[in-house]
């Protein structure tokens, strides 16, 4: 609780001089009309610039305003500031009359930690929607002495230490999972957490680590670049194009090893239910671009599933129950 303290403290001092000023549009119901942005939309993204969430927030914002589903000028600022919980207890602690300008993107590896570190929970906020499902893989880069998982496998069994990279939330979760499936402690196979994807990347390109774990969306470039090398695909079945290469762990021996990344956007508690729908169809007109289907799902190797604000909301409220029950978390 000390350490939400803080948290809470840091998001005043950040965001105390956001809450003074600005009025909020008058809302459909007291106007007659619908709801629409009057003033800049502030997107909070709680992870480095160049990451998963970044790019995904990245390439909506960019839709919006290209295709004019929205006149608002989106402001998206990185916060990465206790892991992201800054930007979190910011955004759901918006007064109302920001709240309906406030824009939060948030997937399944910010719940989780979300709920273990800080009281936070889905009803301190307002889910918009959700777009699209994500998996990893695992990857070495072009000068690693380990070429493929099996060599890995190979070097564990053979008492050598190798130190994956990664980020945090469903990273740390998958990585529990693939310990837990290959039998290996923390100490064979140790993780160093990072900030955002984008940071864990890094840190093998400079060979700081021996392999990392990373989503298709934040290592691409690299892929196509040649200096990284997918070598395990985290999922039930192969990726296609430049990641085909990477095999399963079914196809090493082993039992499958997953963790879907829903990747989806909220606003704040104080939302009103007229801004919460007009949002949610903005995304809703964003999923059915063939900018979003091409540019960001089929490029990143992503998988499409658009939820409404409604569904959203049971979507989020469930995953979170069901990790919460699972992690013994109260």
């Amino acid at each position: 609780m000390k350490k939400y303290a803080l948290i809470l403290a840091l998001c005043a001092l950040l965001g105390g001089p956001l809450f003074a000023g600005g009025q909020q549009g008058s809302s459909g119901a007291e106007t007659g009309k619908p709801w629409e942005p009057s003033r800049n939309v502030d997107w909070i993204v709680t992870s480095s610039a160049g990451g998963g969430s970044d790019i995904f927030t990245r390439v909506i914002s960019d839709i919006m305003v290209k295709e004019g589903f929205s006149k608002a000028t989106i402001m998206v600022t990185n916060k990465t500031d206790g892991g992201g919980e800054v930007g979190r207890a910011q955004v759901a602690n918006t007064s109302s009359a920001l709240a309906d300008h406030t824009l939060l993107t948030f997937n399944s590896g910010d719940l989780m930690p979300m709920v273990k570190n800080t009281p936070n929970r889905i009803a301190m906020f307002k889910p918009i929607g959700v777009l699209a499902v994500d998996k990893q893989l695992i990857f070495i880069n072009k000068t690693s002495a380990y070429k493929t998982f099996q060599a890995v496998i190979d070097a564990v069994k053979g008492g050598k230490k190798v130190v994956m990279g990664g980020s945090k939330g469903d990273d740390i979760a998958t990585y529990n999972l693939l310990l837990s499936e290959m039998k290996w402690t923390e100490t064979q196979l140790p993780y160093i957490t990072y900030d955002s994807t984008n940071d864990a990347l890094t840190a093998i390109l400079g060979n700081h680590v021996d392999i990392v774990i990373s989503k298709p969306a934040a290592s691409a470039g690299y892929v196509e670049a040649g200096d990284l090398l997918p070598i395990l695909a985290l999922s039930t079945e192969r990726y296609t194009g430049n990641l085909s290469g990477a095999p399963i762990l079914s196809e090493l021996g082993y039992k499958n090893v997953e963790i879907p990344v829903w990747r989806g956007v909220v606003g704040p508690a104080a939302m009103s239910a007229q801004a919460q729908a007009y949002w949610s169809d903005i995304l809703k007109k964003v999923s059915e671009t063939q900018t979003w289907k091409k540019d960001y799902l089929e490029k990143f190797k992503l998988m499409s599933d658009y939820k409404t604000f409604e569904e959203a909301t049971a979507y989020m409220t469930k995953y979170q129950a069901d990790y919460m029950a699972a992690n013994g978390i109260k």
